[in-house]
């Protein structure tokens, strides 16, 4: 595994993966060698066949400040295409998240700012706190939020995502539970359990199946009916079908038993 130095990422026995921003000293904010890093990890992260899904965190108070002012200062001395560069990267690690084969959980406490908000919606899920503090800051120093603006549109709507970009109002957890961009808000103290309960969820479906699923839902989109979507989804739930897992999971819902993946599951102990 790569050894990074804003980043720490864990995989337990169960299939479990969490990526943690690790840069606790500055709230975990952006800076170029961040944005590489977790190009990296993703990678990696997508290279492990027996990954089941990741969790996306923040150490200590913050999931993330946002952008650097460091690293800010440097991009306002470079020139267009070295800025050009930048923002190629950041779209890889947007795009990339995005577009990862496991099902992705990002766990959210304090603040979450600027690009912050691009990783949350990139990711298929997210969960936070109720004191969260949410905000798309660009417009307030003078820039936009340019590249993770499809993903925020995604998460939360064009009309929410107009308002909260030419606003930079801040938002809480439940706020953001109720714009889409939380699938759920809980009060701070019970997060890290509520967090065990969507793992342990989680951990009861097919790998192969939310895999599956997940390609199926980037293929539907906006669910517009047309002639090739419903032939892709007729050849999906066949494939599905025939698999090694779905006719474990047929097998074992027939003969009221447990399917495999979960008696697995169940004899492997979390490493924290």
């Amino acid at each position: 595994m790569d050894n990074f130095n804003t980043l720490e990422l864990h995989t337990d026995p169960r299939g479990v993966a969490t990526l943690w921003l690790s840069r606790e000293s500055k709230n975990n904010a952006f800076n170029a060698e961040m944005i590489r890093e977790l190009i990296l990890a993703l990678d990696h992260v997508s290279s492990d066949p027996n990954l089941r899904f990741l969790l996306i965190r923040g150490r200590g108070k913050h999931f993330s400040a946002g952008a650097d002012l460091a690293w800010m200062q440097q991009s306002a001395e470079l020139d267009y295409h070295t800025n050009l560069d930048d923002a190629r990267e950041l779209a890889e690690l947007m795009y990339n998240l995005a577009k990862l084969k496991i099902p992705t959980l990002a766990v959210v406490q304090g603040a979450a700012f600027g690009g912050a908000l691009g990783l949350i919606s990139a990711c298929d899920m997210a969960i936070g706190a109720d004191e969260a503090q949410f905000c798309l800051s660009e417009v307030r120093i003078g820039l936009a939020p340019a590249v993770i603006s499809p993903f925020v549109v995604q998460a939360i709507g064009e009309r929410a995502a107009r308002r909260y970009a030419l606003t930079a109002e801040r938002f809480d957890g439940q706020r953001a539970k109720e714009i889409g961009l939380l699938s759920e808000s809980y009060p701070a103290e019970t997060l890290d359990q509520q967090i065990e309960q969507w793992i342990d969820n989680l951990l009861l479906n097919s790998p192969a199946a939310m895999r599956a699923s997940k390609e199926l839902l980037r293929e539907v989109g906006n669910g517009a009916l047309t002639p090739a979507l419903r032939r892709y989804t007729e050849n999906a739930i066949a494939r599905i079908r025939v698999s090694p897992e779905g006719q474990e999971g047929l097998r074992a819902f027939l003969q009221k038993r447990a399917p495999n993946w979960q008696a697995e599951s169940n004899n492997k102990e979390p490493r924290r």
